[in-house]
């Protein structure tokens, strides 16, 4: 039973098209090279710098507040400036001076912002348009698998995770880590 529920697990929640993979090619000098692990405070203030000069940035999430879509230290997200916000686009916020969180957008009013992770089950964060410092574009999975965004897939299984009752997603994450 438990391997029947992780299968309908893996197909409703992995945002994965073997169709329409790209790939990030992985310079040789990268492999091989150790992982070092920089605290977000200094590392997002140098990526929002970035993205603030017209830049996109790759980098590794950490964190499992974006689960199932984002995987702490697996995932890389690309970042990029954005123009125009809606709600469930994905976005790096400073919620307090240092303080950095990569979630989703669940309601726009006016120039307030309320954010949600995928995997928090009660918390949200509030800010300002002014408080986005970059929306996602691209999800990079292991192997160099890139899925934009835009996705109808993925768009689809993100409105039908964020309609499910708090319950079933309680459930479905618990399942989840103990599947992964």
């Amino acid at each position: 039973m438990k391997q029947y529920i992780a299968n309908i697990l893996r197909w409703m929640l992995t945002p994965l098209r073997r169709s329409k993979q790209a790939r990030y090619a992985e310079p040789a000098a990268e492999r091989g090279v150790q992982r070092r692990e920089l605290p977000n405070e200094g590392y997002l203030t140098v990526v929002s710098q970035f993205v603030a000069r017209g830049e996109r940035v790759v980098f590794a999430v950490k964190g499992f507040s974006m689960r199932p879509f984002l995987e702490h230290l697996r995932d890389k997200v690309e970042l990029s400036p954005w123009t125009e916000l809606h709600v469930g686009d994905a976005v790096l916020a400073e919620i307090a001076p240092g303080h950095f969180v990569l979630h989703r957008i669940q309601h726009i009013n006016g120039r307030q912002l309320t954010l949600h992770g995928d995997g928090n089950l009660r918390g949200v964060e509030h800010c300002t348009v002014e408080d986005v410092r970059g929306v996602v574009t691209k999800y990079i999975r292991p192997g160099g698998h890139v899925l934009p965004t835009d996705d109808p897939t993925l768009k689809r299984r993100i409105r039908r995770w964020n309609r499910l009752p708090l319950i079933m997603r309680r459930a479905y994450l618990f399942i989840y880590k103990q599947t992964i």
